[in-house]
């Protein structure tokens, strides 16, 4: 049994982005990041996720296109804070990862399971970059429902973001925080 293993998957926490800090992975690293990230169950080998990496300068060019969308998609017109909020919203750690999920039309791969596989595509990245002695943070935000954001990233019909992982070392320990109680969570089946 690999000790080590377990000891880090029991002690995993989620960094806020704006607590990782540069260095991000090298070149080589992201690869083996990304290489592991794709090592997830996917039923007919469907590969029904692929990753858009945003890091260096065109997170700051994405950053335009973020508060682009935030001023075009607000019923109310965004103050000034708030648009600049958003330009810097990639900025806030050295690299960031759009993970796509994307249900391609098969018999025998239900949409449920490649939809599945595209989150364990984005917790293996998570898993990954915390090996490597990364800290990450998988979220969501308004971006991944935005319809302009979606047309930036070019993704077609079959495809939904399922996720942005923020990548960075921690500039300090997260915090822990409170986990549900197995006995809540854990059920034994015991027959009819």
């Amino acid at each position: 049994m690999d000790h080590s293993m377990l000891a880090k998957l029991a002690t995993r926490r989620s960094v806020k982005p704006d607590k990782l800090v540069a260095p991000g992975p090298s070149g080589a690293e992201l690869e083996q990041i990304l290489t592991i990230a794709a090592r997830v169950p996917d039923h007919k080998k469907l590969a029904p996720w692929r990753f858009i990496v945003f890091e260096g300068d065109e997170r700051a060019r994405f950053g335009d296109v973020i508060a682009a969308a935030c001023a075009a998609e607000e019923t109310e017109p965004p103050s000034a804070i708030r648009l600049e909020t958003e330009r810097k919203r990639f900025l806030r750690s050295p690299l960031v990862v759009a993970v796509v999920s994307r249900v391609v039309e098969t018999r025998g791969a239900p949409e449920w399971e490649q939809v599945l596989s595209a989150g364990a595509a984005t917790y293996n990245l998570c898993l990954a970059a915390n090996a490597a002695g990364y800290g990450t943070c998988w979220i969501t935000e308004w971006l991944a429902y935005s319809p302009r954001i979606r047309e930036a990233l070019g993704l077609d019909g079959n495809e939904r973001i399922a996720g942005f992982v923020y990548i960075g070392t921690r500039a300090e320990a997260p915090e822990e925080r409170e986990r549900p109680l197995l006995s809540k969570i854990v059920t034994y089946w015991t027959g009819a």
